[in-house]
């Protein structure tokens, strides 16, 4: 029996809303969603997923360019690498079981929560705002407060970026999961700039892979289009939502979520 088309719209509604709260693409809890609570076979959650986050990205990073939180040198410098990625997982899903699709699922977020609960004490800000922020660095304001930030590590972020794309490609939850960890973890990016950046560049990583998942018929259009209707206005209440959060906050319930449906998923998969 397939869900009904509201509790479709409401489930991409909260989805939309707490994805694009932390960046991390709607995906992340849609997928499981989808699969556990409501019975949708993984692929075709999977592929009502990445065409959800294609609108709902592309809606909530004009609120993130609006507030200058997305560095946009930084998002094209990493997207080549979550482009070759996500094709790359799109083509792999294809060679995975159920099974193996959910334990994958369950262990990338474990992973990823992991890091961020270890590192949510970290801020990745310069105080001093004459600072040079470097090539790929920027500045935002934050609390009335201008601060800088440079990236560092930047191989490290372009690794992250190509198995973020390969992950979303093969789950459909968009690439923030790693990103977003990695970016605040590893390479100096302030929460909120990796939130928002990586949000500006999922789009783009979803779309990479979902024309896979749509030539397969994978992708079930009323069910789709439902998700994406109640997705659109979740992502951008999110988007908004997420300036008045602070900073270790949106770490900690970041980190929180992320582990707990690990568990959840990669218990499904066992």
């Amino acid at each position: 029996m397939e869900p009904s088309t509201s509790i479709l719209i409401v489930s991409g509604a909260a989805t939309g809303l707490v994805g694009s709260l932390l960046g991390l693409g709607g995906g992340v809890f849609l997928v499981p969603l989808l699969t556990l609570a409501l019975g949708v076979p993984i692929r075709t959650a999977v592929a009502a997923s990445l065409i959800s986050v294609i609108a709902t990205a592309s809606a909530s990073a004009t609120v993130n360019l609006g507030r200058g939180l997305v560095n946009m040198r930084l998002g094209l410098s990493l997207e080549v690498a979550t482009s070759l990625g996500g094709l790359a997982g799109g083509i792999a899903a294809s060679l995975l079981t159920h099974r193996q699709l959910f334990v994958t699922f369950g262990t990338t977020l474990g992973v990823m929560g992991v890091i961020m609960a270890a590192r949510s004490n970290k801020r990745n800000v310069i105080v001093d705002p004459d600072a040079e922020p470097g090539r790929l660095g920027g500045r935002f304001t934050e609390g009335g407060r201008a601060y800088v930030y440079r990236m560092k590590r930047l191989p490290v972020g372009l690794a992250a970026s190509l198995v973020a794309g390969a992950v979303s490609g093969l789950l459909g939850v968009g690439g923030g999961i790693i990103k977003v960890p990695a970016l605040s973890a590893f390479c100096g990016i302030p929460i909120r700039v990796a939130a928002a950046t990586s949000t500006f560049m999922i789009g783009v990583t979803a779309a990479a892979s979902a024309f896979i998942y749509f030539s397969r018929g994978d992708v079930l259009l009323p069910l789709t289009a439902a998700v994406a209707l109640g997705a659109l206005p979740g992502s951008l209440l999110g988007a908004q939502l997420s300036d008045h959060v602070r900073a270790r906050s949106l770490k900690i319930l970041m980190a929180i979520v992320l582990m707990l449906v690990g568990t959840r998923m990669g218990l499904e998969g066992l």
